[in-house]
């Protein structure tokens, strides 16, 4: 029987010809014989030309990280404007209080040096700076007041766990490493001239 050709393959091999009819094509072996074209009875459908059926939550939850988030590109696109816009209006801001900052200063100099403020009532820049670093330098003896009372506290700690060591507690690792190190809490205490409580020596 005749058939016209159509290029219409499913996955299964099936040809549909321009009438609607559908079959197999005829082939031929690799011994050199030719297998007959089949006829394929109409709403059959092999196994190999049904679609897989999808989930579109379950393809979503697989494609979730390579898509980037919806909708991003547009408002890429939006911004970039209204960015370009705000950093104008920024570089413009900071250049007006340079100037502001130039004038205030220029104004304070004339007026003489005992004037502590620019005319808005905010410290200039510069007398700001001169007042914030005097506190920087700390009394060495202060500090060493500081680091005293921390190894007090230390000693005091380390005790309190060998006495409860002593009563039969069973001490964590960290606990016990404190309480070896009493001795060189003791001697550091010295060192700085306090006493094992952490009073300072009497000068002789």
């Amino acid at each position: 029987m005749p058939t016209i050709e159509t290029t219409e393959l499913s996955k299964a091999g099936i040809a549909t010809t321009a009438t609607g009819q559908r079959h197999i094509p005829s082939s031929t072996r690799p011994d050199g014989t030719v297998r007959k074209e089949i006829r394929v009875r109409p709403g059959y459908r092999p196994p190999e030309d049904v679609e897989v059926y999808k989930n579109r939550t379950a393809e979503a939850w697989k494609n979730r990280g390579s898509g980037g988030v919806p909708g991003a590109d547009g408002l890429k696109s939006e911004n970039d404007p209204a960015k370009g816009a705000a950093t104008n209006k920024n570089a413009k801001r900071r250049e007006a209080r340079k100037k502001a900052a130039a004038s205030t200063s220029q104004t304070d100099s004339k007026e003489g040096e005992n004037a502590p403020s620019s005319s808005d009532g905010q410290p200039t820049p510069g007398k700001g700076k001169e007042a914030a670093a005097p506190p920087a330098p700390m009394d060495p003896e202060v500090e060493k007041e500081k680091e005293a009372k921390k190894l007090t506290k230390k000693l005091r700690q380390a005790r309190d766990l060998k006495d409860k060591k002593e009563k039969g507690d069973v001490l964590l690792p960290e606990q016990f490493e404190k309480v070896i190190k009493i001795n060189e809490l003791i001697r550091q205490l010295e060192a700085m001239g306090f006493d094992a409580n952490g009073d300072k020596k009497a000068e002789s």
